[in-house]
């Protein structure tokens, strides 16, 4: 399929004779909007984004410079029309949650458990996979505890760890859901959140033109995993049901004020990852309870569009899910995404489910391929890892991933 190329950038800038001839030459390239060449126009973008920072403070002679590039329709554009339920021709691949991989941050020279409370680490790390790989989103935060720490619990980021590794919540916060205490005040001021915030307005400048930028918030339910105790927190779901929703209302105003938060900073859409309390872990039952409610408060709080993203297989759970009110349903691997998109029907977007180890991060790039190939045939609105990307996946096979989705587009 032959897809209208169109201007979409128009850069005015005062640029040293030198950088000129550098833009002119790379900017040549970008007639074929490849995931390399992505990853190009986001190096020149930075160039000219400095020079201009240095024009004002600088003797030396500059010239004034204009350029445009001609690109194919902006995958950003698509995929916001998309999560408005404008569908196009065309099958997106990006992530509603964390694009972190280790090769990128070793290719940074960051260190996975120093990032998450420093924000220029954190748009550095975020921005990674775009910059390096031709990624089309950016997420952050760069963990999904950040809720837990606001609460208080005690971190540990795995310093210690040879490899890069996702932080822990070191004990529970409470020793049952009666215990729930969520402090007073403006929730989003509290912990790294402000930061997180900071670091997403940066993202925004940094990337925000050429690729969509989110934020992921924990689901109520899997927010109570991490700090209430595990072996109180399931047997109360069906022997103490009111205090466990007491605790999740709690939980549910504390996560509305930091989605918004991430809303205000500039986030383009907002993904709730109820990975401990989707219908394929809790079951239909106390999923249609105690956790629906919650999660559709948290939709009608929001105005940036939203995504919904379980774990599990639930399919047998499509219908619930589609009551949440999400702008999309985002499904792990385990799913029959088929199944899912039968249920469904074509009302409700549908992401996913690349498995995000044995496929993505431990497949060959014709076992991607094939996987990019059958999520498509199934009927998915946007190609997706099915879970956040496993830390350890090999840069080589994200590109295989962007690649596939690549021809795919073309094709």
């Amino acid at each position: 399929m032959n897809h209208p190329r169109r201007r979409i950038f128009t850069w005015t800038a005062f640029l040293p004779k030198r950088l000129v001839r550098i833009l002119l030459s790379r900017c040549a390239v970008r007639a074929d909007c490849t995931p390399s060449n992505l990853a190009r126009w986001a190096t020149i973008r930075r160039a000219a984004s400095a020079a201009n920072a240095a024009h004002s403070n600088s003797g030396k002679k500059w010239k004034f410079f204009e350029f445009s590039v001609n690109l194919p329709n902006s995958s950003r554009a698509r995929i916001l029309k998309l999560l408005r339920g404008l569908r196009s021709e065309t099958i997106p691949c990006f992530s509603a949650l964390s694009s972190l991989i280790a090769p990128a941050l070793e290719t940074r020279g960051l260190r996975f458990h120093e990032i998450h409370h420093d924000t220029s680490k954190m748009v550095d790390a975020a921005a990674a996979a775009y910059e390096l790989y031709g990624w089309q989103s950016a997420t952050l935060p760069t963990n999904l505890i950040v809720e837990a720490e606001a609460l208080g619990a005690v971190i540990d980021f795995r310093a210690d760890m040879p490899e890069a590794m996702w932080p822990l919540v070191a004990e529970p916060l409470f020793a049952s859901p009666s215990d729930v205490l969520v402090p007073r005040g403006d929730f989003a001021r509290r912990g790294s959140i402000p930061l997180i915030c900071d670091a997403l307005r940066q993202l925004k400048q940094r990337v925000g033109n050429d690729i969509v930028v989110g934020a992921w918030i924990a689901g109520p339910f899997t927010l109570a995993n991490y700090v209430v105790a595990f072996d109180t927190l399931l047997p109360e779901v069906k022997q103490a049901p009111n205090e466990v929703a007491r605790a999740l209302d709690l939980f549910t105003e504390a996560l509305i004020s930091v989605a918004n938060a991430y809303q205000d900073a500039g986030a383009d859409f907002i993904t709730i990852h109820e990975m401990g309390g989707s219908p394929g872990v809790v079951g239909p039952r106390a999923f249609g309870e105690l956790i629906l409610p919650r999660i559709q408060r948290i939709v009608r709080a929001v105005s940036a569009p939203t995504i919904l993203s379980v774990c599990g297989n639930t399919n047998q759970a499509m219908e619930l899910l589609a009551q949440a009110g999400a702008n999309a349903l985002h499904v792990e691997h385990t799913n029959d995404l088929a199944r899912s998109r039968e249920i469904l029907g074509r009302d409700v977007l549908l992401f996913g489910n690349l498995d995000p180890v044995k496929v993505i991060a431990q497949g060959d790039a014709e076992k991607i391929r094939a996987a990019v190939e059958r999520a498509a045939n199934a009927g998915v609105d946007a190609v997706m890892p099915g879970c956040d990307l496993y830390l350890q996946t090999p840069a080589e096979n994200l590109r295989a991933l962007i690649e596939a989705t690549h021809q795919l587009l073309k094709n």
